[in-house]
């Protein structure tokens, strides 16, 4: 607005220079010179005010970006501390387990004592003597294929899964002809799920390959099957699924199996 009365200005003193006297020429120079100091202090002010927004701007976007990387490095924090947690939880629950083991071997071992002395007429200290030759009703010298199962079924659940192995490994080597074995090989390979995909398709393939009548022979081929789904082995994945459907054709996990076969690719 000020350039366009100065224009004004500037014309109408090109139009009346020719017939102004020098005073007016002198009063339109020095409303000229004013106009233009006034329009440089505007120019100025709208200057200092631009670049104090933009500097405002500026400490704002900075301030954002320091608060997402603060919070960036708070998630990581917090995501490794819950780990550790985890890890440590995980420790303990198969340290409990252990000592679990471990307290029923002891038991097992003294009640094996127990019985020797008592068959040889003897008494332990802090016992009472066998008079008769066999007084007391003799303890089992080692767990039940059940309890060692269900033992290891709950540090398993719990998430202990080394102890859960330990425990399925000794009902294996203790009992390697009772109904649980195919049950015990089966969770095994379960315990080692995606982070040994290998060592889970050994013990999934001892199930199948043994026990094709127990319920878990279709279970183990379909995680088999999955396994090489997720490692986008197809070919394997198809093998397994297809054999499934043909040799356990009633079964739930044959109905799992079809649908997957629907989603891979011949």
């Amino acid at each position: 607005m000020t350039r366009v009365v100065a224009a004004s200005l500037l014309g109408c003193f090109a139009a009346a220079s020719a017939c102004a006297t020098k005073g007016q020429v002198r009063l339109l120079e020095g409303e000229l010179r004013s106009l233009r100091v006034e329009t440089a202090r505007r120019d100025s002010i709208r200057a200092a005010a631009l670049a104090a927004i933009i500097t405002l701007e500026q400490r704002i976007i900075d301030s954002l970006g320091a608060g997402r990387e603060a919070l960036r490095t708070l998630d990581v924090r917090l995501q490794s501390d819950l780990t550790d947690v985890q890890r440590q939880l995980v420790q303990v629950q198969e340290l409990t387990g252990q000592s679990q083991q471990r307290l029923t071997q002891l038991k097992a071992q003294i009640d094996t004592r127990a019985e020797q002395a008592e068959a040889a007429g003897l008494s332990l200290p802090g016992g009472r003597p066998d008079s008769a030759g066999g007084g007391g009703r003799p303890s089992p010298a080692a767990p039940s294929a059940d309890q060692m199962y269900q033992s290891a079924r709950n540090q398993q659940t719990r998430g202990a899964l080394g102890t859960a192995r330990m425990g399925y490994q000794e009902l294996l080597k203790t009992y390697p002809t009772h109904p649980l074995v195919p049950d015990a090989l089966f969770y095994i390979g379960e315990s080692f799920g995606s982070e040994a995909p290998d060592s889970a398709i050994a013990y999934y393939t001892q199930v199948v390959g043994r026990y094709k009548t127990s319920p878990r022979a279709s279970t183990a081929l379909f995680r088999m099957g999955r396994i090489e789904e997720v490692r986008r082995n197809t070919s394997a994945a198809r093998t397994y699924f297809e054999r499934l459907v043909r040799e356990y054709p009633t079964s739930d996990d044959a109905d799992l199996a079809r649908e997957r076969l629907k989603t891979l690719r011949p």
